[in-house]
């Protein structure tokens, strides 16, 4: 079941959000549903518009980073790959017609502050990833410098694991992993910079990346989204504390108070905090891109 208009095209993979369709041996058609996960479960309650929304925001930061690394977006008419104008209509606000490319076996993932899994492997052993940090930090604790932390993809259902840079290099090759090593930071910094100017902290991100056939590298799948990042209100982060949100983890520290043992299926989601949600990921988009309405 989708929450939007099915296109005449076989599907490939179902993904946690995103829905991915065959065009043809060159292209692909990802569609981004409604569809919300936590701990790596996708929870049986959408959050009406959230495709849209992380489509707009992805759009809107490959087009700022087109300088830095190729991406993986192509502007060939959807209408014609879909065969109907009313159906190209639908789902262009949700939809990316990309390249195919093979993905990197590897998530990109940058922290410029202590939160989440970075903060728990913080306490426990003092640093991320193999990358020793300073002692005495605290929760939400901005790092001396931005750090890249990899992990591995997981399956639908199963979690990332945290590798080091060196693993990594021995995972997809050493000059690939310096290359996307070098470009998540300088993205990173970047992003922080202009999200930072409009009152909105990004304390980490991931990205994914894939190649072609002459091995030519690409970013991929979505861009510094509420999905793939966490952002602080920069007027509401505390030290020591983990700070509200305009991203899901809104959702996640809901769900930390329930007697849920985090596997599936998920549980179903109040109407409030479907409708917060919602307006959290609105309000994020209006600060990063400026648009009303996503």
């Amino acid at each position: 079941m989708t929450d939007y208009p099915t296109p005449p095209l076989e599907l490939l993979h179902q993904g946690k959000v995103r829905d991915i369709y065959a065009v043809d041996n060159e292209r692909l058609l990802i569609v981004a549903s409604d569809r919300l996960s936590a701990f790596d479960v996708v929870l049986p309650d959408p959050i009406p518009g959230k495709g849209e929304i992380l489509t707009g925001i992805s759009n809107f930061w490959f087009e700022r980073f087109d300088d830095l690394v190729r991406n993986h977006l192509v502007a060939d008419d959807l209408a014609e790959v879909l065969g109907s104008p009313n159906l190209a209509q639908a789902l262009a606000p949700r939809s990316m017609l990309v390249r195919r490319l093979k993905p990197l076996p590897v998530e990109a993932i940058v922290r410029g502050y202590l939160a989440g899994s970075g903060w728990t492997d913080y306490q426990s052993c003092g640093h991320i990833s193999g990358i020793k940090l300073p002692p005495g930090l605290q929760q939400a604790d901005s790092l001396p410098e931005p750090i890249f932390t990899p992990s591995t993809k997981a399956a639908q259902g199963e979690h990332d694991e945290s590798i080091d840079f060196a693993a990594m290099q021995k995972l997809i090759g050493a000059e690939i992993a310096l290359r996307v090593r070098d470009i998540s930071l300088s993205i990173y910094r970047r992003a922080a910079a202009w999200a930072r100017n409009r009152g909105i902290i990004i304390a980490d991100t991931k990205f994914e990346f894939g190649t072609d056939d002459d091995g030519h590298l690409f970013l991929i799948d979505e861009v510094l989204t509420p999905d793939s990042s966490r952002f602080w209100p920069v007027d509401e982060w505390r030290l020591g504390i983990s700070p509200p949100s305009f991203d899901k983890q809104f959702v996640r520290n809901y769900l930390e108070t329930l007697d849920w043992d985090k596997t599936a299926p998920g549980p179903r989601l109040p109407a409030e905090i479907i409708e917060q949600t919602q307006q959290r990921y609105r309000e994020a988009v209006r600060r990063l891109t400026g648009a009303e309405r996503a």
